[in-house]
């Protein structure tokens, strides 16, 4: 199966995620996945309730989408959903709701059920946050995909 065939299988089995689901009316339904060796990639354009102060994305929209591209490097690198364990941020630059973000999720390292996972959100070429965490595998995607 091709990568963007696999990309619409998760998704069509996942509609209703706030994340990527294309079904769930309010949520970030992040597109354009790519995945380039342990590094996949995506675009999110936010919605205009994604306010936080002065046009500015929340917080809590921005630890999501960071959350979701990294999960995204599990599914699609290491062929696992995971859930997250931990996840710690970093927020350098005021974020405009009015932008198109490229997100990066990035495979760390995995021992057995536990991934450690890299993820980074940019406005064109400047950094607005990034996250670490450790996730940890729920389910095999191997025999499904």
């Amino acid at each position: 199966m091709s990568l963007p065939d696999r990309i619409e299988a998760i998704k069509a089995d996942y509609a209703h995620c706030f994340g990527c689901g294309a079904a769930n009316p309010i949520g970030l339904d992040l597109a354009d996945f790519t995945r380039d060796g342990s590094k996949v990639t995506a675009s999110f354009v936010p919605r205009p309730a994604y306010h936080g102060f002065d046009n500015t994305l929340h917080g809590g929209i921005v630890a999501t989408a960071l959350d979701e591209i990294m999960a995204w490097s599990a599914i699609l690198v290491e062929e696992v959903m995971v859930m997250t364990g931990t996840l710690d941020l970093r927020y350098r630059k005021p974020a405009p709701v009015s932008s198109r973000y490229r997100l990066e999720g990035q495979v760390q390292e995995r021992r057995g059920r536990r991934l450690r996972l890299r993820g980074r959100m940019l406005d064109g070429a400047t950094f607005v946050a990034e996250a670490s965490g450790l996730f940890i595998v729920i389910d095999d995607l191997a025999e499904k995909l």
